[in-house]
């Protein structure tokens, strides 16, 4: 409730700074006065429906039945293998369950299933106790299946199939790239982590590394842009329907994880503003994204994924660009930097909350890995795809990936190892923090002197 509350105030305040911006200090004053009552209007709209909302989302934990069930169900995401069982949720008549699957041949059963499959299935649904079921509330599981036993699979439905044939394919293609090169392959290209080894997901989390293999708004723009030739051939309307399309088809190929459907959605905001010519404010777009997002699905907010993309994005697209520019006298390092730690503060929060440290390296390790690792998203899936259906290509087609995930993982690896433990992490971020105080001071004088005294350039 409080974030749609506060995105609706943020998409006041997206429009204060456009105005601000023109340098029409009277337009302003008359927006305030001529919409204030619009502004109150909205942010109660959300208030009402966020709060009912919220509250039906909570009842909808409930089940309404418990006990056996015996009949198909359909599996909502890919299983998620442990080192002593398989998790996968799965949909009873229109009620999502948690099933957890002991014993090898029935996890190497269980692990062949795929998001949108249909399965026959015995077993007895249950209760999940209080602590369990607030922490799997964003997944919007409601108890536990106990399975008897599994049968028949079903393919599911056109979008199910599809978005299958492609996945079977990345994973073919990954596996011709050794050791552990292949799993981080599938996290970087479609946000599939699941058979990443304990000892990478540690050295990315500690590196601040992480959040490479979820997929995000950088994997829709690049899968946007491998498309470009074609959608630019389109008229204005067509274009945007295959544009919408296409995001809702990559949403759905990569599971909708919450940073996903956040970056589908102002994706598919900011080709809606193209299309209709209006401004593409970057806090704009993403003020409506979350607040659509959460009156849409209110249990969005119990998820930490969503927390740290929302709070990336926000730190990317205001303090980002804001430090680049101060960061003039850096030269070409000015922007990747100015943007790596916008995107930092404004994870900070959620992931101090949650994972107790914000990675000193992280600064680093991003400026040396998130180019090459946008390089293997961008070439990535159409070289998947290729691999995977002509294996005879799929050495040298995966070439070029190989090397990029390598270094990617290489720069986790040291980063881990060069990462200060507290209270030592927080000592650098206090140095740093004054270092880019320091650059960014003159900067800030300077800009002052020309406000006050006017720009007396021989060109004006």
């Amino acid at each position: 409730m409080l974030v749609a509350v506060l995105a609706a105030v943020s998409v006041w305040a997206g429009d204060i700074t456009v105005a601000v911006t023109m340098g029409a200090a009277t337009s302003l004053l008359l927006w305030t006065s001529t919409r204030s009552a619009a502004l109150i209007a909205v942010v109660m709209f959300v208030c009402v429906v966020g709060s009912v909302r919220s509250e039906r989302a909570w009842s909808g934990l409930a089940p309404d039945e418990l006990g056996p069930f015996e009949g198909w169900v359909r599996v909502v995401d890919d299983p998620q293998p442990y080192a002593a069982s398989t998790r996968v949720i799965v949909d009873v008549d229109g009620e999502r369950y948690e099933v957890w699957s002991r014993g090898r041949a029935r996890q190497l059963r269980v692990r062949t299933w795929r998001g949108g499959q249909w399965v026959a299935m015995s077993g007895q649904r249950v209760a999940l106790d209080a602590t369990r079921a607030h922490r799997v509330a964003w997944q919007h599981v409601v108890g536990e299946f106990v399975l008897d036993w599994a049968s028949d699979v079903d393919e599911g439905g056109a979008v199910a199939r599809a978005s299958n044939r492609v996945r079977r394919a990345i994973e073919r293609a990954a596996a011709t790239l050794p050791d552990d090169d292949g799993a981080l392959f599938r996290g970087l290209v479609v946000g599939d982590d699941r058979d990443q080894p304990v000892a990478m997901i540690t050295r990315f989390r500690a590196s601040g590394l992480s959040h490479l293999t979820a997929v995000s708004g950088q994997n829709v723009s690049f899968v946007l842009a491998a498309c470009g030739p074609l959608l630019r051939r389109l008229r204005t309307w067509p274009r945007l329907a295959v544009t919408i399309g296409l995001i809702t088809w990559f949403v759905a190929l990569t599971r909708f994880e919450p940073s996903i459907i956040r970056a589908g959605a102002m994706a598919s905001l900011s080709a809606l503003a193209y299309a209709t010519g209006r401004e593409r404010a970057p806090l704009r777009i993403l003020a409506l994204a979350v607040t659509g997002l959460v009156l849409v699905d209110p249990l969005l907010v119990w998820s930490i994924g969503f927390w740290l993309s929302v709070g990336a994005t926000l730190g990317v697209s205001t303090a980002g660009p804001w430090l680049a520019r101060r960061f003039q006298a850096l030269g070409l390092f000015a922007m990747p930097l100015g943007i790596t730690l916008g995107a930092q503060l404004g994870v900070i929060v959620p992931a101090v909350l949650v994972f107790g440290r914000l990675p000193l390296v992280s600064v680093p390790a991003n400026l040396l890995a998130v180019p090459v690792a946008g390089a293997v998203m961008l070439y990535g899936m159409p070289a998947g795809l290729l691999a995977g259906w002509i294996p005879a290509l799929a050495t040298p087609v995966m070439l070029p990936a190989r090397f990029g995930t390598r270094w990617v993982d290489t720069v986790a690896l040291l980063g881990e190892r060069v990462e200060p433990a507290p209270p030592w992490s927080w000592v650098g971020w206090a140095l740093l923090a004054a270092v880019a105080a320091l650059i960014v001071a003159p900067r800030g004088r300077r800009d002052k002197n020309q406000s006050l005294h006017g720009d007396t350039s021989p060109d004006r």
